[in-house]
């Protein structure tokens, strides 16, 4: 289910959805500037705050160019907000045309504070990783 989609003029574009499986998904397309992937970010801090999913997919199959590059940002703002929210699996996708991104050079430990980031370069890897997840937390309870 669709719960959000931002479109850029030059037609990029970050979607938001719920998945059947239960996760939020952020689909991100197109050539997304700096300001576009803060809009985004915000979005899904904004649809987190109401529906506190632990679980997101961050797919940037179909993203071109270089990915958002701003990790300081992610580190002291995005993710603490998060993880206070109840985020606590992301499985990033990176964009088709590359073996890796940023994320991949910084969070080389999987971890950052109580996010746990696997990265992915296929989609089927990452859904069965939260998956995976999903039934850590229920068997924890969470």
């Amino acid at each position: 289910m669709i719960l959000s989609s931002l479109p850029d003029a030059d037609g990029s574009r970050c979607i938001l959805t719920q998945e059947p499986d239960g996760w939020l998904r952020a689909t991100w397309r197109g050539f997304v500037s700096m300001e576009e992937a803060l809009r985004g970010a915000d979005n899904y801090l904004r649809t987190l705050a109401t529906l506190r999913n632990p679980l997101l997919l961050n797919d940037n199959v179909e993203l071109m160019g270089p990915w958002f590059d701003s990790i300081e940002w992610l580190e002291r703002i995005w993710v603490p907000q998060a993880t206070g929210m109840g985020l606590r699996y992301v499985a990033h996708v990176v964009q088709a045309d590359s073996l890796s991104d940023i994320l991949t050079v910084h969070f080389d430990k999987g971890t950052a504070g109580a996010l746990e980031l696997q990265i992915f370069q296929q989609i089927p890897e990452a859904e069965e990783w939260l998956r995976s997840c999903q039934r850590q937390l229920a068997a924890t309870g969470h």
